[in-house]
């Protein structure tokens, strides 16, 4: 790991500790951005659920809209917004996007509650859905399918992880004069970093 990408991930986990520390709702919380064969954008709010050297991680279905979109376009971006961090933070990255390992995606699963387990397997994510009535019923034939069991990881749902290729921290000031700088990865490997204007 060069020198620079470790300055960038130290900086990140030391702010990471900071929205903790400030009282943020969910720090975990990040907005996905993600774009189809057909280059339109679509962005939602997920939760990072782990993060190191190789990249950060979430898990989604992979039918639904932006597994989907990460099958076919496998890149994404990421924006972490930490309003109470200092006068507020932005971390925002971008990366190419890969699936995480199957005994990783397995791990996971496990650790979840198992109402978080059972819903995994009754939701047809991003799908028509007629009535709550109906998501409860196949939550409930879910329950039955594996009353006394572990609930196992369902072959269409694991993590994707976002390994970097920029990491841009935007630090909030007085007068919108903010503080922007940005690392990034060029074709050979190589971090560099740079201040922007705001």
């Amino acid at each position: 790991m060069t020198d620079l990408f470790a300055e960038a991930l130290a900086t990140f986990d030391q702010l990471f500790d900071e929205a903790q520390a400030a009282g943020e709702p969910d720090r975990t919380a990040m907005v996905v951005a993600t774009a189809g064969l057909d280059a339109r954008p679509s962005a939602r709010t997920v939760l990072l659920k782990a993060h190191d050297a190789r990249g950060f991680v979430f898990y989604t279905h992979l039918d639904g809209r932006k597994g989907r979109e990460l099958q076919a376009n496998p890149f994404a971006a990421l924006v972490f917004h930490w309003p109470r961090v200092r006068q507020g933070v932005q971390v925002r990255i971008e990366g190419r996007v890969l699936t995480v390992p199957d005994d990783e995606a397995d791990a996971y699963f496990a650790s979840r509650p198992r109402g978080s387990q059972l819903g995994a397997w009754a939701s047809e994510q991003s799908e028509t859905l007629e009535s709550r009535a109906e998501f409860e019923r196949r939550i409930q034939e879910c329950e039955q399918k594996f009353d006394g069991r572990p609930v196992p990881r369902p072959q269409r749902w694991t993590g994707f992880r976002v390994r970097p290729r920029s990491i841009e921290f935007w630090y909030g000031a007085d007068f919108r004069l903010h503080e922007r700088y940005l690392y990034e990865r060029d074709m050979a490997g190589e971090w560099s970093k740079r201040m922007l204007y705001p």
